[in-house]
């Protein structure tokens, strides 16, 4: 079991919440330990998209909506796009890993703060093959909708619901906590290959994931408050 915590490394910011989130990964005894990936930062973005033959396709040219994702073109903004790269980046890196591996994999964003013990089982016999693991609540109108759903389906993993905003993809409302089996780590890494490199969180949503991506509930994870690896 691989479990992976992205940190910019030389960042104390980063650097601290995520020992935050390994301290409280062991204070609720979880079976597994967690280990630091250095984050892609914006200097080697270049490189690293270079490595890997991938071609940055977000905003696109054409239509003001992809029709498949529901995603419009100017949803996700920010001051230093290659941050948002980046952080795509440090996602595609473990996904590859993944799948690779064969392994299942926790993977974790430095903001990320354990609130209970994961259950593995439950994980691993889940029909999904990506689960959101983090509470989102107050995050962003979105992510307050999608907790509102989320409370609405019952314990265990759940289907992840569909929020009815026009712009944005139905997703696990951020990417800072999720497990992930190696099918669905190679479905990701299929749909980069389909689209190109979107936002992480855009790319991996229920519209391109039919059946796949799921939530569990009640969380095992909730947010510390910080800065995400996009504005660090």
């Amino acid at each position: 079991m691989n479990a992976n915590v992205i940190t910019i490394t030389g960042n104390i910011v980063s650097e601290d919440a995520a020992q935050r989130l390994i301290s409280s990964s062991e204070k609720v005894e979880n079976d597994f330990a967690i280990s630091t990936f250095e984050a892609i930062v914006p200097d080697t973005v270049d490189r690293t998209m270079r490595e890997n033959m991938l071609t940055w396709n977000y905003p696109w040219s054409g239509e003001e909506y992809d029709m498949r994702s529901g995603l419009k073109k100017t949803a996700y903004k920010t001051a230093d796009p290659k941050k948002r790269i980046a952080c795509f980046l440090s996602h595609y890196s473990l996904w590859k890993q993944c799948s690779e591996s064969g392994e299942s994999a926790f993977i974790f964003e430095h903001d990320a703060l354990f609130t209970s013990k994961v259950n593995l089982d439950i994980l691993s016999k889940s029909k999904y093959t990506i689960i959101g693991l983090n509470n989102p609540m107050g995050a962003t109108r979105r992510a307050n909708l999608f907790h509102q759903a989320v409370q609405k389906s019952g314990d265990g993993v759940v289907g992840c619901p569909k929020v009815d905003l026009d712009h944005i993809p139905q997703g696990i409302a951020g990417n800072s906590a999720y497990y992930i089996k190696p099918e669905g780590a190679k479905k990701m890494l299929d749909l980069v290959k389909e689209y190109g490199a979107w936002p992480n969180d855009a790319i991996m949503c229920r519209q391109l994931l039919s059946g796949k991506l799921g939530v569990l509930n009640p969380y095992c994870t909730k947010i510390q408050g910080l800065s995400s690896t996009t504005t660090l």
